[in-house]
């Protein structure tokens, strides 16, 4: 049990960053959407989609490779190795993006603002300099360093954008001739969220500088080879996941017929989605939280003769909290999303929202699933499910958009998820046994379906919210009372 309180201590202080962090970095939602113009905030949407797809292929599933080869303990600096490899293609594939920066401003229908695709280029270079030292920070069990420099990347961005996006343009107004009309520029606009992103981003060189000095930059073709061997499959279901998650927003405006939404353009929907997708942050803040865990906690546990029960423990525990999590959100969603999405055309995509909400709950219990293929060096399996689940999505996205608008796109989310869990289980099983609790897991989340349909079928009254949730607590007392007493007693 010392070993779970440990997992779930960590994972507590990752969620704390993460919970804390992005609900700090979410204060930006209601700035965003006061300032900025749905259409607008479109270009933030599409643009960051870009960016989570060439996030995969800057680290190219190296972080997983370093956990697992740095846990054989033969003896390698496979730090070094993952760190020199990865900077050297960072820079490369940065400097092909500012190279031709013009032209990729063009294709996305950008003219003049070949200056974004530049700031993008050097925030996702840095961000894939840093990974590696990250992952050793997680290796080493450094939950409090990793949330401390995560927390102050994001505090610091904050107040960049506060003052570029908030106080310059007061200050501006009340005394034209200020000193800021010599930093700021109105015309640079939405383009300062990217500015102040890569100012902050660039602090984290500074945090890392006991690393910098410490590291020897080496190349050994041998043991690059083995760890690529392990780690392109991993690359692959990168892509796969991104594209499960972003691939409606970087499509939806062309795949969406024109004046589908009347009233409405499709850049101007592409923003409203995009800032109805935040709120299934929270949920992708507690599987982000439970993997940064999770993972260096598998790699080390997994020659235990009892892993299998307790990666079934963590299973069972992971799903009553998000199935939890994702009936309370959805719930309650009327309730607290106008405080975070300041204008009322963006309030028009909420019905999409559970189902974001229920494929991220999908999506932590395959990373729950995932120790199988990672554990047995069967990546290549991963990489199958995870071109399945591309597919799919692109797929149900091509379907779905022209006939169901953007919520086509969150149930593709939801099912896609679904999909690949129901065949990592299965493939799973085979592999590398676990005892998972399907009963119980199925349960949890059946509920949590159950309770979202009812309250959506029902007419709104807070009342009835809250009791759908006590009622379902009550039925999680019920079912768990045996396994509290069982811990009680040990």
């Amino acid at each position: 049990m010392s070993i779970l309180k440990k997992l779930a201590s960590q994972t507590a202080v990752y969620g704390l960053s993460s919970v804390l962090g992005r609900m700090l970095n979410y204060l930006l939602v209601p700035l965003y959407t006061s300032v900025f113009l749905p259409a607008e905030y479109g270009i933030v949407t599409e643009l960051y989609a870009y960016v989570a797809f060439l996030n995969i292929l800057y680290v190219y599933g190296l972080e997983t490779a370093y956990f697992r080869f740095s846990s054989q303990d033969i003896g390698y600096n496979y730090f070094n190795l993952a760190f020199t490899s990865i900077l050297i293609s960072s820079l490369l594939f940065s400097g092909i993006i500012w190279l031709f920066s013009e032209s990729i401003a063009g294709v996305l229908q950008y003219p003049n603002k070949a200056y974004f695709i530049k700031w993008l280029a050097a925030i996702l270079a840095i961000d894939a300099i840093v990974a590696i030292p990250f992952a050793r920070l997680r290796q080493n069990g450094k939950a409090y360093h990793f949330a401390v420099f995560k927390l102050s990347n994001i505090g610091i961005n904050i107040l960049l954008n506060l003052f570029f996006i908030l106080l310059c343009p007061m200050i501006l107004e009340d005394d034209p001739g200020s000193f800021i009309s010599k930093i700021y520029n109105p015309e640079i606009g939405v383009g300062y969220v990217f500015l102040s992103n890569l100012i902050a981003n660039g602090l984290y060189l500074f945090f890392f500088i006991p690393d910098w000095l410490k590291i020897k930059l080496t190349f050994n073709s041998s043991e690059w080879k083995r760890m690529m061997k392990y780690a392109w499959p991993v690359l692959i279901i990168g892509f796969a996941g991104v594209t499960n998650e972003m691939l409606s927003r970087a499509i939806l405006k062309y795949r969406l017929p024109e004046g589908f939404y009347e009233g409405y353009t499709n850049l101007e929907i592409l923003g409203i989605f995009g800032a109805c997708y935040k709120l299934s942050v929270f949920m992708t803040l507690a599987v982000q939280a439970f993997r940064y865990a999770f993972e260096p906690f598998f790699f080390s546990q997994a020659k235990e003769k009892k892993s299998p029960q307790v990666f079934s423990q963590v299973m069972t525990g992971f799903v009553l909290f998000t199935a939890f999590s994702w009936l309370t959100l959805s719930v309650f969603m009327p309730y607290y999303a106008p405080i975070f999405l300041r204008q009322e055309s963006y309030l028009l995509a909420l019905n999409a929202v559970p189902w974001l909400l229920g494929g991220g709950l999908f999506l932590g219990v395959f990373y729950n699933l995932s120790l199988w293929y990672k554990l047995t060096d069967k990546t290549l399996y991963g990489a199958y499910i995870g071109l399945i689940g591309a597919f799919v999505t692109f797929l149900l996205n091509w379907i779905l958009i022209p006939v169901m608008g953007y919520l086509g796109s969150a149930v593709a989310t939801f099912v896609t998820y679904l999909l690949m869990v129901i065949i990592s289980y299965l493939w799973g099983m085979r592999h590398y046994p676990v005892p998972y609790q399907i009963v119980k897991v199925l349960t949890y989340v059946s509920l949590a379906g159950l309770g979202i349909i009812l309250n959506e079928v029902t007419q709104q009254s807070i009342f009835k919210t809250v009791l759908i949730v006590l009622i379902y607590l009550t039925l999680l007392i019920i079912l768990e009372r045996k396994s509290f007493q069982k811990r009680k007693a040990n």
